[in-house]
């Protein structure tokens, strides 16, 4: 009955969390628990996660801007501010439709930067970019990957990256006649994307812009980044996975590929 009643503490706070998280939650908490067992307690009890809306991409490639070679198909980051990603999506208000533009960085999955804006013009992407160059100070070397959409093929917008010495990336064909390895080259903020419209998004029903911010921002910086756990990470919020990373060991237990990273509990 204890672990029942942990089980549906941690579903009704975290609604969007599926059997595998919280399992995982169960064990940071010191629970020795076999997740089928988690699995058929949460089928029992109704509170398996369902997901039903279709996530819907809003890029415009369509332009005459310079479109740089994709540098982020072979690299494998080892450690955070050597590949960032960026991406826009919109949200829908009681009467009007608003845009996120997010960076990210792609070792750790946090989310550094972000804007919430009416329109889709460069500024939106430019405002989360310098949030995220505020955020980080990155050195020289840090590759920035997006999209080829308009916003991210301005000039404004290639000539910050370029300020900072920061290398521009993006896919080398569209999503329709793509070659190997294309059709996610941005798959880390797609699933981001995905994840803020299923576990935050389609949970709510803002008013207004300023109420959308608000929820967006605590669920950006609080959930997302702090609390929610993240299977690529070991079950680790990105925060935490991002502070495992100064501990000394001979193995990291932050290291996504690493033995040590099934949990994530120090």
């Amino acid at each position: 009955m204890d672990l029942r009643d942990d089980i549906q503490r941690i579903a009704v706070e975290f609604t969007y969390y599926g059997w595998r998280r919280v399992t995982a939650e169960l064990r940071r908490q010191g629970w020795v628990v076999n997740h089928k067992r988690v699995k058929r307690i949460m089928r029992e009890d109704n509170l398996l996660c369902l997901r039903k809306k279709k996530f819907v991409m809003t890029t415009d490639s369509k332009h005459s801007r310079p479109i740089y070679p994709n540098l982020a198909a072979k690299l494998e980051p080892t450690g955070i501010d050597q590949l960032w990603v960026a991406d826009i999506t919109y949200i829908r208000l009681e009467i009007e439709f608003v845009y996120l533009a997010v960076v990210l960085d792609a070792y750790s999955r946090r989310v550094i930067g972000w804007a919430l804006d009416r329109s889709l013009e460069d500024d939106l992407a430019i405002a989360a970019l310098r949030m995220a160059l505020r955020n980080r100070s990155p050195g020289p070397g840090l590759v920035h990957h997006s999209d080829r959409g308009i916003q991210y093929a301005s000039r404004d917008y290639t000539d910050l990256l370029k300020d900072h010495k920061i290398n521009i990336s993006m896919p080398v064909a569209a999503r329709s006649g793509s070659g190997k390895g294309n059709p996610y080259d941005n798959a880390k903020c797609e699933s981001f994307m995905k994840t803020l419209k299923y576990e935050e998004v389609h949970r709510q029903e803002y008013r207004g812009m300023e109420e959308a911010r608000a929820s967006i921002e605590h669920f950006l910086m609080k959930v997302y980044n702090q609390q929610r756990l993240h299977s690529a990470l070991g079950y680790c919020p990105p925060v935490e996975f991002e502070r495992s990373l100064q501990q000394p060991s001979s193995e990291n237990p932050a290291d996504p590929k690493s033995e040590g990273a099934l949990e994530c509990v120090f």
